[in-house]
């Protein structure tokens, strides 16, 4: 909404790796230049470590399109990969057809023929492995295992890992000596400082087409710096809320108010040092978003109350009862009962041949009362939601309970396509990913997993259902554009087990 107020020809601030908004300063430059250096003159494994929405994600897709010609990439971003899918995955990328149920030795042998004649053709392959941190131990022994594939003089696959510091830690573990000593280069992304974010700010709305004086008071600054903590995807989402809040009020400058409210919206919490309510700053921001509403839609919106335009997520348009139902009400059924056992002979319509103690339970509250109460959902969501469950949004939470009704019929040998695979603290994105796959894709074969693993929960969107690896292959082939960035690949249900 507020491009033309601005002057912008496009958002500045999006949270998606956009290539062409890399910013160079804070070290970023330097480290894809040595980067670059490093896989196109080194043999050894290489890492790159950084907190979450420090900027690895975009750091890898530069990186993806600076390299040679002459370097054939492939690009695995699901960790959840086990240890033959991750073989399964690169021969899909090298365009490889490896037979299905393969042993692993036999796959190892073709994929190192087919490298091998990459290698005479004058072809380098490198895989940058995304979110290595969240792999199974298996699957970080196969990296191991891969990185010994050679000819005669040379390695014949360049391997990169991306990692949150988590990274580090798995490393040093015992088992996982032999890879640690194969890394022969370690980069680490610091968060920005205070400097570095006020040159970052600057940098972004000027790739947007922003060519005015720096919209972003120093005071402003100051309060994106210390909410963000150095993390660009924090200075982005906090950025893009103050342009609307700016927008609102019909000014070009960025305040410190703006981004207090943008800080009291955001999930991440309130900014450190910050003296005003969060409520206060919250419903500055429902205000600023309310008039920014106003001016872009039809007066016909103005009808619709402050709080659902701010506060609804799609989950909450969806029954969800079964699901997470609220104790309040489960607790004050049974008080309810008890205080007005004289309506049982007034209200009651069962027959009189019921016995008492089971019609009182129904006949106790007023018709309405009961229906809200809802006395069986109690009953029915202890056995349906695992309390692990309990902490995801409502939406992700229904289609874990879809995926356990599909998953506990379908037999081990069938196909789909994975998605997406993360953790459970991505619940959010994986909330975000399904509501806009519902709008490309049949939302009855869309679903998520729960696996949990040691040290962490596993979680993955899948989509589908088919008799082959051929069959999920063509259907994965199939997906929209917008989710083929997600580098999908067939997975087959017994690796879910």
């Amino acid at each position: 909404m507020y491009l033309e107020h601005f002057g912008l020809s496009e958002v500045p601030f999006r949270i998606t790796p956009h290539t062409d908004f890399f910013f160079a300063g804070a070290n970023r430059g330097a480290t894809l230049e040595a980067l670059m250096y490093a896989i196109t003159h080194d043999e050894g494994i290489v890492k790159v470590s950084g907190e979450v929405g420090s900027g690895k994600t975009m750091l890898c897709r530069v990186l993806m399109e600076r390299l040679p010609a002459s370097v054939s990439i492939v690009y695995l971003a699901n960790p959840s990969l086990a240890r033959d899918d991750i073989l399964y995955a690169i021969a899909d990328e090298l365009q490889l057809e490896i037979p299905e149920h393969t042993r692993l030795s036999a796959m190892l042998r073709v994929l190192q023929n087919h490298l091998i004649e990459l290698y005479a053709g004058g072809r380098q392959v490198v895989v940058l492995i995304d979110e290595a941190h969240a792999m199974p131990a298996e699957t970080l022994e196969e990296i191991r295992l891969l990185s010994n594939l050679e000819s005669n003089r040379h390695k014949l696959m360049q391997l990169v890992l991306f990692g949150q510091p988590e990274l580090n830690d798995v490393l040093g573990r015992a088992d996982m000596r032999q890879l640690k000593e194969r890394i022969t280069h370690n980069f680490a992304l610091e968060p920005l400082v205070r400097e570095d974010i006020a040159d970052y700010l600057d940098f972004r709305m000027r790739a947007a087409g922003y060519k005015g004086p720096n919209v972003f008071a120093p005071a402003a600054i100051r309060e994106i710096a210390g909410a963000a903590r150095g993390l660009t995807r924090r200075v982005n989402i906090l950025a893009d809320k103050a342009l609307l809040a700016a927008y609102s009020e019909n000014t070009h400058q960025i305040t410190a108010k703006h981004v207090r409210a943008a800080v009291a919206d955001s999930e991440f919490g309130s900014m450190p040092g910050s003296g005003r309510p969060a409520w206060l700053a919250g419903g500055a921001l429902l205000l600023v978003l309310l008039l920014a509403a106003s001016a872009w839609f039809v007066a016909k919106q103005s009808e619709i109350s402050a709080t659902p335009v701010m506060a609804a997520k799609p989950e909450q348009t969806t029954a969800t009862l079964p699901i997470s139902p609220p104790t309040t009400e489960s607790a004050a059924l049974p008080a309810a009962t008890t205080e007005t056992p004289a309506r049982d002979t007034t209200a009651a319509t069962a027959p009189t041949d019921k016995p008492a103690s089971t019609s009182g339970a129904t006949t106790a509250l007023p018709q309405a009362t009961v229906a809200s109460a809802a006395p069986p959902v109690p009953q029915l969501a202890a056995p349906l939601v695992p309390a692990a469950w309990q902490k995801l949004p409502q939406a992700v939470q229904q289609r874990l309970i879809e995926h356990q009704q599909w998953f506990e019929q379908a037999p081990d040998d069938r196909w789909f396509v994975q998605i997406l695979g993360t953790d459970s603290s991505q619940a959010r994105r994986i909330e975000s990913l399904l509501t806009r796959a519902d709008t490309l894709l049949d939302p009855a074969k869309l679903r998520v997993y729960f696996v949990p693993m040691q040290g962490s929960e596993r979680m993955g969107v899948i989509y589908g259902d088919y008799s082959s690896r051929a069959a999920a292959s063509e259907a994965m082939k199939a997906l929209p554009a917008e989710l083929r960035l997600y580098r999908p690949y067939p997975r087959q249900v017994i690796k879910l087990r």
